[in-house]
């Protein structure tokens, strides 16, 4: 498929998501309205919408209709917004720019910062126990992954040992940096797609497929931002660069060297390829998606 196929699909896709994110949280005006303010305001900030499209994208891979992924779509965005609002805050990464712009505690205060994460986190999993079932699958068998994504053994785990890690007298080993990764970052890139296979009620096959391919694209995801961080500005990133180096935090090219680290990447993302080649022809979308990830400068 050419790249111009590739950018139409992704718009396609960008476009519903973004329309179906309007619509998932209350509106600006709604009481409290400074929180469901905020909530919006970090919602639809934009950003690169990857999580949602790979579950899309999933979705049509196992051959459903991705119309009736949305639902989980959106609700990993909103895990994922929720993720970056409480990591922006002045007790974890203390960022004042995200997307381009201001971060939420910054307009809106800590205080309801805070609040606006904990009311997209719970729109989350109101989402997915309102998605349309499948018939091996259904909102409870979604509700369940994505908490096990989002929680005390993933997401927050990594994010966890990610700030137990800052200034740490010992550099983390390679394997150390990975699991937190691995948590951190790849499990709800991991869990965008196998929600999107459970929506097309995919056989285990497929969704163990897309399971391994989204673990390595996860961490390949991650080595290319440690590179951005360390190689592009403010302007082209939309948040500060490198603050992971100014905290003493371990990161791939601390580690392995800036040309070892796109190596790495390289690596990664050629490994999180083979594993998606069994699915054939119906992931060319996700296949072209992975080798334009490796290239982002954003």
């Amino acid at each position: 498929m050419s790249q111009q196929h590739l950018k139409s699909q992704f718009r396609i896709f960008r476009s519903e998501i973004e329309f179906a994110l309007k619509r998932c949280v209350p509106g600006p005006n709604k009481k409290p309205a400074i929180l469901h303010r905020a909530m919006r305001y970090s919602l639809l900030a934009g950003g690169k919408r990857i999580r949602p499209i790979l579950c899309l994208a999933a979705a049509e891979t196992c051959g459903g209709d991705h119309s009736r992924a949305l639902p989980l779509a959106c609700a990993v965005e909103c895990v994922h917004t929720y993720s970056l609002i409480h990591d922006d805050l002045p007790c974890m990464d203390d960022d004042d720019f995200r997307r381009g712009r201001p971060t939420n505690h910054k307009v809106f205060g800590e205080a309801v910062a805070v609040l606006a994460g904990d009311a997209l986190l719970t729109a989350a999993f109101a989402l997915t126990a309102s998605a349309p079932a499948a018939r091996r699958f259904g909102p409870a068998d979604f509700t369940a992954e994505l908490a096990s994504a989002a929680g005390s053994l993933n997401l927050i785990a990594g994010q966890t040992e990610d700030i137990q890690a800052e200034g740490a007298k010992k550099t983390l080993s390679l394997k150390a940096l990975r699991s937190i990764h691995e948590r951190k970052t790849g499990a709800l890139i991991r869990s965008s797609l196998v929600l999107g296979a459970m929506s097309a009620d995919a056989s285990a096959s497929k969704i163990e497929r897309l399971s391994q391919f989204g673990r390595l694209l996860g961490l390949a995801f991650q080595v290319v931002d440690d590179v951005l961080d360390v190689t592009e500005c403010c302007e082209v990133l939309g948040k500060t660069p490198g603050k992971d180096a100014r905290k003493g935090k371990t990161t791939y090219p601390a580690l392995l060297g800036l040309d070892g680290a796109k190596n790495e990447a390289c690596r990664l993302t050629e490994a999180a390829l083979e594993a998606l080649a069994p699915l054939g022809a119906q992931a060319w979308f996700l296949r072209k998606l992975t080798e334009q990830l490796l290239e982002r400068r954003n």
